[in-house]
């Protein structure tokens, strides 16, 4: 649709400049909508009919404008016409914009917009879409809710667009949360209340371990304990851990249900805690693992020795943390995947961090 209106300015101005349709619509960009002030539509950037022009006392841009616009005429098509800042403006016709956009829509249904000129030969992509990741045992909250929207919203535009998507909820399944509410409900838990209202339960136990871990160096210990049995591979606390995991994913998909979402696969921390290990041992022996004076391990990502741009990898006590077992998925999708472009969409909104292949 905007295509159309872009052409038909083009080839009025065409008529106008002596210059082939072809050649104008390029220079014609649309105006991007102003919340203070009506704009027009569409502009035409008079410098970027000159760029060719090699002669430095080219005629000042703007009376170039000027002269430009008084050579044009409203049509049909066009209501009005003004200029810029060396610019020429184009203000489209509400009745027939209104016409054409609703009779669009009618024709097209639900791939409305998807047949415009601006993307045809697009080329097709493998992309991943890692959105919502929710933390086990905690409540879906309204941060993971937008998440959840713009991730799915994103992944539909890429799969209307021809693209091969894989939809992915990388879950907050493992860490020393897990280490406090394991040992929170060992102490504070309940197997009823855990059945009948899991996210609950578990949000009140984690709450209280909280309180108590801070007053109390035991508690602390022994939260921190119960997480080394985990990486461990322990089975009682594994049995533990798994519980509350199948528990949360329960009550997760209901609400994905309701929501008219859905993922392709379901992966998460904990996937990866032994895959990072192989994360570590791949960064020490490219020379880029670095030990500090607190036994922790970093990476340095500045290249040039700043402080304050280093990553921790690794805690003193050899256990993984977040950021390298997110840097084990990445690696694992590539090789499952061969993805051309990973897109993570994070609670606090989208953040322009993209994985490319290549």
């Amino acid at each position: 649709m905007a295509c159309g209106f872009r052409r038909s300015i083009a080839c009025q101005l065409s008529r106008v400049l002596d210059l082939p349709p072809e050649n104008l619509i390029k220079s014609i960009s649309a105006v991007p909508i102003s919340r203070k002030e009506e704009v027009a539509d569409f502009q035409l950037s008079v410098d970027s009919l000159l760029e060719n022009n090699n002669d430095h006392s080219r005629p000042d841009i703007q009376i170039q404008a000027m002269r430009l616009a008084e050579k044009l005429k409203c049509d049909t098509v066009v209501s009005e016409i003004s200029t810029g800042q060396g610019t020429v403006n184009f203000k489209i016709n509400r009745e027939l914009l209104t016409k054409t956009v609703l009779q669009q829509v009618i024709e097209d249904g639900s791939k409305y917009g998807l047949k415009s000129e601006l993307f045809s030969g697009l080329p097709q992509k493998k992309i991943v879409v890692e959105f919502s990741s929710p933390n086990v045992a905690k409540k879906f909250h309204v941060g993971h809710l937008r998440s959840t929207i713009i991730g799915n919203f994103i992944a539909n535009l890429k799969e209307a667009l021809g693209h091969q998507v894989t939809r992915i909820n990388y879950l907050g399944d493992w860490g020393m949360q897990f280490g406090l509410l394991g040992t929170g409900f060992q102490l504070f838990g309940y197997e009823e209340k855990l059945q009948s209202n899991p996210l609950q339960h578990l949000f009140e136990v984690y709450v209280q371990v909280n309180k108590e871990a801070a007053d109390n160096k035991n508690v602390a210990k022994s939260a921190h304990e119960f997480f080394q049995r985990l990486e461990l591979g322990d089975a009682q606390a594994l049995a533990l851990w798994r519980k509350f995991r199948d528990l949360s994913i329960d009550e997760y998909i209901r609400i994905y249900k309701r929501l008219g979402v859905h993922f392709d696969e379901y992966s998460g921390e904990s996937f990866y805690r032994e895959k990072s290990q192989e994360v570590l041992k791949l960064l020490d022996s490219k020379g880029l693992l670095q030990k500090t004076i607190k036994g922790t391990a970093v990476v340095d990502l500045s290249g040039n020795g700043d402080p304050s741009s280093v990553c921790t990898v690794m805690r003193s006590d050899g256990t993984s943390l977040y950021t390298t077992r997110d840097i084990a998925a990445a690696i694992d999708r590539m090789e499952k995947y061969n993805f051309d472009e990973m897109i993570y969409v994070l609670r606090f909104g989208l953040l322009g961090e993209k994985g490319h292949n290549g």
